[in-house]
């Protein structure tokens, strides 16, 4: 019986799962980045009259 071969088996299959984990993390984080961007977005906000705000008064 070969116990290093074993061990690096069990090595391999523990670093495989590891990176798994990561990607899952990693994939977990950045849905959660675009769901808190799209919460920060401004409303869109539409005046029933196109011609407000487009003057602006200025006093000297």
């Amino acid at each position: 019986m070969d116990i290093s071969g074993a061990s690096s088996s069990v090595a391999s299959t523990l670093e495989l799962k590891s990176l798994q984990l990561s990607k899952s993390q990693q994939e977990v984080e950045g849905q959660a980045t675009l769901e808190l961007l799209e919460s920060a977005e401004a409303p869109k906000t539409t005046s029933a009259n196109p011609a407000i705000g487009s003057n602006i008064d200025t006093f000297a």
